[in-house]
């Protein structure tokens, strides 16, 4: 169905599938109510110790990077192999897709083309989604304090940027921690005071970059971000401190979450960055999580549940990855809102 407000109805902008691997190219059709075409596909084995693989319609179907280390993007034919009107297709690769494979594809929607925006010192090649708050870019380094036009028309709230052309860490901004910290994405490090943002926040048409920062900056290298902005009802990237309990602390979202992704950040033993959705168990009761940092499978374990409400999250264990006494960054994405723009409520599972 389709609303009044498109962001009334995430599933034109975000949708999680599942799929079980035969073996042979093939077609992956998204599942929920909307036809949407991905512009950015997170794929994992959900079965065996594998990548994570990132694929995007910027720098082409066939590209991948992982999140999982630090290696620049290879090509490969046997993955993802174009983005569809409604889902992708895949080619015989036993990452995603060997006979039993078992795998998630989260996938979101950018604009569908891309443009070259020139809001920065160096120019980007971008693809927008505004009404989403989400987009995808590319640009190439200079080793010079610059400025990097995203495309959102609203100040992001979190950039994952990962140079693509040789190998450096995921570097990751949220404005949760503020401009003096990076995260990466690939480690379970803390939080790091860095000069990486040079210091400065995102505005509504530029990120910046510092001139010692290779991750983000090194000459000569190119580089992708993916870059995100809260919108109400639909997205969420925010803050909370655990409590230390079983019955954690709830998190206030303003929507029925369909994913969650979940980093600890303070200067104590930090954690792995977690992934939750409404496809697989892990939620509400269930025992099943991905992270993003490491190979592993889907993991069984009663130390990281997680519940989903009408209008938000709660650990339910006191696990270092998600509910110590400690401070904690997530990204978060609707099922549906609390309340769609038309007065419908939402209901918990």
């Amino acid at each position: 169905m389709s609303y009044t407000n498109g962001l009334d109805n995430p599933e034109l902008f975000f949708q999680t599938v599942l799929w079980t691997g035969n073996g042979s190219a093939r077609s992956i059709t998204l599942d929920g109510s909307e036809n949407m075409q991905p512009d950015w596909v997170w794929g994992k084995n959900r079965g065996n110790d594998d990548n994570d693989y990132l694929m995007d319609s910027v720098r082409g179907a066939t590209k991948r990077i992982t999140t999982n280390n630090n290696q620049p993007e290879g090509t490969s034919t046997g993955l993802l192999t174009s983005f569809d009107s409604d889902g992708f297709s895949l080619g015989t690769s036993a990452g995603l897709n060997a006979s039993g494979v078992t795998a998630v594809g989260w996938c979101w929607k950018a604009s569908g083309s891309t443009a070259s925006n020139s809001n920065g010192s160096i120019t980007s090649t971008v693809s927008a989604n505004t009404t989403a708050g989400f987009s995808i870019g590319t640009y190439n380094g200079t080793s010079a304090d610059n400025t990097v036009g995203h495309g959102l028309g609203v100040a992001p709230d979190m950039i994952i940027v990962k140079c693509k052309s040789t190998a450096h860490d995921w570097v990751v901004y949220h404005s949760a921690l503020g401009n003096a910290k990076i995260l990466t994405l690939n480690a379970t490090t803390a939080a790091q005071s860095a000069t990486g943002w040079q210091s400065t926040s995102p505005t509504s048409t530029v990120f910046s970059i510092d001139n010692a920062a290779n991750s983000l900056n090194q000459s000569g290298q190119s580089f992708v971000f993916y870059a995100f902005a809260s919108k109400k009802g639909y997205s969420k990237f925010g803050s909370y401190t655990g409590n230390g309990n079983a019955d954690g602390t709830f998190v206030y979202t303003g929507f029925l979450p369909s994913f969650v992704m979940v980093k600890r950040t303070d200067s104590s033993t930090a954690g792995n960055w977690m992934m939750y959705d409404n496809k697989r168990l892990g939620y509400n009761g269930g025992s099943r999580y991905l992270i993003a940092n490491t190979i592993d499978p889907e993991t069984g374990s009663s130390d990281n549940l997680m519940d989903f409400t009408s209008n938000g999250f709660k650990p339910k264990s006191a696990s270092q990855n998600i509910n110590r006494s400690a401070s904690y960054i997530y990204m978060a994405f609707a099922e549906s809102p609390f309340v769609t723009s038309t007065g419908v409520p939402a209901c918990a599972r």
